[in-house]
């Protein structure tokens, strides 16, 4: 049972406040505030007392998403509402921001009318809730030049525009009710790494987790199939067919999945609600079944100056039509650095010294693969020493690999039942991202 819902920015400024029960007043937004800011740490806890008031909060888009309770309630299945709570904000209002709620508060507090009532969690079904949603949602999309580059002579569109962007899919599920709304459904397959190298070169972890989401715009859709590869096996099962091998250790499926082909065929069966959901989740421990993205070739020594040189080269180890994006190697340093010159291989490259966190970060934009890049850093560091050089590394690596999978995952087709009667649109992406890729110098 719920007593209040509540949804603060992460400077503690009040966006939403519901009072359902009457049973604390307002003054809990601020004792929160209060007590989640006196705690040491990047994550305090998701559950936390004061008096006869237990809070319960997840943290999401920046924004404190916060309940609270005075009953012996389960702790998870308030966790659980709060985080169905903030998808369908998501679906409803096209992104969680602080800006978006500000745009769509009489939206929100109109989802929470129909989702709670008296303290009592109704529904977090979209498919229910949309005969009920009368509010639009407002959503401002900033001019950028970008959008003209799809456009050629007359306004005709050019082949660049059969590419969907990343921001295609943020936008409001209402929106596809519209008049002249695009009937449109997307299937992203993300996976994220968790990779280990050391110092020599040799893969000592290697975790991938991956799932697969669709976001439905479709006003009605019976039955949508998506194939998979049909050499896509579970566990250490004989593989199937005649291609390349695609292993997972272990697979797990909504509950509305239907699996009745997928034994035989790979099929996935399932009948979409508007809004997002996670159909398909997989993981894969320990056997890549290609080589690591990213490898390093690092050189530590001290000059005759007394400064710390380090010479990194980078490699891209990706297909050579392959690139990744939002490159950023992160080198712990020696305490006492006070500042960094830098000889950097390409002039879109850019490194900086974080004092606070003591550490280089360089940055690279678009990082080809076959390729390789080289960074030359050199750093003031009194009374250097050689064990001071020892607080040198492990790097690590964040990144994006965008049209990639690293288990190999594909979709063969995605077919909807019955054939739409209007224009429609099926998107299928593919993204991989660094969850954590550390290599050991």
């Amino acid at each position: 049972m719920i007593s209040q819902v509540f949804i603060l920015s992460s400077k503690g400024d009040h966006l939403i406040y519901k009072d359902f029960r009457g049973e604390a007043g307002s003054d809990v937004v601020g004792v929160f505030y209060e007590k989640v800011t006196a705690l040491t740490g990047d994550q305090p806890p998701v559950v936390m007392s004061h008096k006869d008031l237990h809070f319960v909060h997840v943290r999401q888009g920046g924004l404190y998403w916060v309940a609270t309770t005075t009953a012996d309630s389960s702790p998870f299945t308030i966790i659980e509402f709060l985080n169905r709570l903030t998808a369908l904000v998501k679906d409803y209002c096209g992104s969680l921001s602080e800006k978006s709620v500000q745009m769509n508060f009489a939206l929100i507090y109109e989802l929470l009318d129909e989702i709670v009532d008296y303290g009592y969690i109704q529904t977090t079904s979209s498919d229910v809730l949309k005969n009920f949603i009368q509010t639009e949602a407002v959503s401002s999309k900033p001019f950028s030049l970008f959008d003209l580059s799809n456009v050629g002579l007359f306004g005709a569109e050019t082949q660049q525009s059969k590419v969907a962007p990343s921001s295609a899919a943020t936008r409001p599920i209402q929106s596809s009710r519209e008049q002249g709304g695009k009937s449109e459904i997307f299937v992203d397959v993300i996976e994220r790494m968790s990779v280990v190298i050391g110092s020599n070169g040799v893969l000592m972890k290697a975790d991938i987790e991956g799932e697969i989401k669709v976001k439905c715009y479709m006003p009605s859709c019976s039955e949508m199939r998506i194939g998979l590869n049909e050499e896509f096996s579970i566990g250490k099962s004989q593989l199937r067919g005649y291609g390349a091998a695609v292993r997972v250790d272990e697979c797990s499926f909504h509950q509305a999945v239907r699996l009745d082909e997928f034994d035989t065929h790979r099929i996935l069966r399932l009948c979409p609600s508007q809004g997002e959901q996670t159909v398909m989740q997989y993981q894969l421990s320990d056997d890549l079944p290609s080589a690591p993205p990213f490898r390093l070739f690092p050189t530590i020594e001290r000059d005759s100056g007394g400064r710390l040189l380090m010479y990194l080269k980078l490699r891209c180890d990706l297909p050579p039509k392959s690139a990744a994006i939002n490159v950023c190697a992160t080198i712990p340093v020696p305490k006492g650095s006070v500042s960094l010159s830098q000889e950097l291989s390409s002039p879109d490259q850019s490194a900086e010294l974080k004092l606070q966190s003591r550490a280089v970060d360089w940055q690279i934009p678009r990082f080809p693969g076959g390729t390789q890049l080289s960074a030359l850093f050199k750093l003031e560091v009194p009374g250097l020493s050689s064990a001071s050089m020892l607080e040198v590394g492990p790097v690590g690596l964040s990144f994006e690999l965008p049209k990639i999978t690293v288990t190999g995952l594909q979709i063969r087709f995605l077919r909807l039942s019955p054939v739409q009667p209007g224009p429609s649109q099926r998107w299928v992406r593919y993204v991989t991202h660094s969850d954590s890729y550390t290599i050991r110098i």
